[in-house]
């Protein structure tokens, strides 16, 4: 039976900023340069990778004196970036759970607010195990993560469904063996699953 690995944040749940920062920015202009220039992805990545917020928020606002508070707001009001369970893909989710998969999650998350998603969605018990990249110190696509998600669980990358909606992560995936899904909406994954005779 196969093993199936999900990714969170984009598949199972709707995590974005812009939940947020739509409500602190008069302009959706403003709020795009905001997200462009100082609280940027890629800034963001190194809270995943295990960077304290303390430290990054710190430097954000070393460079972007002007935007304190918004940079602060990036920390103390996470939660608000929260849109909720994608309710397709968490079907999905659940209809695996009944079959008897073993599910696991690997996902690029800081150590520090996943906590706050995992007490607020109960399907994120339905996991066999979960690799958080923020408590790994080290994000995907490093093919490090992959490596110790298998080590930990004792699985073979080709005996494994890996659903992401990143397409550098679901590249290395498939490098590294896996039968790899690029996540493009709950239906669209459940076709895929189906394909696979997996639903």
């Amino acid at each position: 039976m196969k093993d199936i690995i999900f990714d969170l944040g984009g598949v199972l749940i709707d995590w974005n900023p812009r939940h947020l920062y739509k409500k602190i920015f008069g302009s959706e202009e403003e709020m795009e340069w905001f997200l462009s220039n100082v609280c940027t992805p890629q800034w963001n990545t190194q809270q995943d990778a295990g960077r304290p917020f303390a430290q990054g928020l710190a430097v954000a606002k070393e460079k972007y004196p002007k935007y304190s508070p918004q940079i602060d707001d990036y920390f103390k009001r996470w939660d608000e970036m929260l849109g909720g369970p994608i309710k397709a893909s968490v079907a999905v989710l659940k209809e695996l759970k009944e079959k008897g998969y073993r599910l696991y999650a690997l996902t690029n998350w800081s150590a520090e607010t996943f906590p706050i998603a995992r007490a607020k969605y109960d399907f994120l018990n339905l996991f066999d195990g979960i690799v958080v990249s923020g408590e790994e110190r080290l994000v995907k696509p490093d093919p490090a993560i992959y490596a110790r998600l298998l080590k930990r669980y004792e699985l073979r990358s080709s005996n494994c469904v890996f659903i992401d909606d990143n397409a550098a992560n679901v590249s290395e995936a498939a490098h590294l063996g896996f039968d790899a899904i690029c996540f493009n909406g709950g239906e669209n994954l459940r076709t895929e699953l189906l394909r696979r005779g997996l639903l």
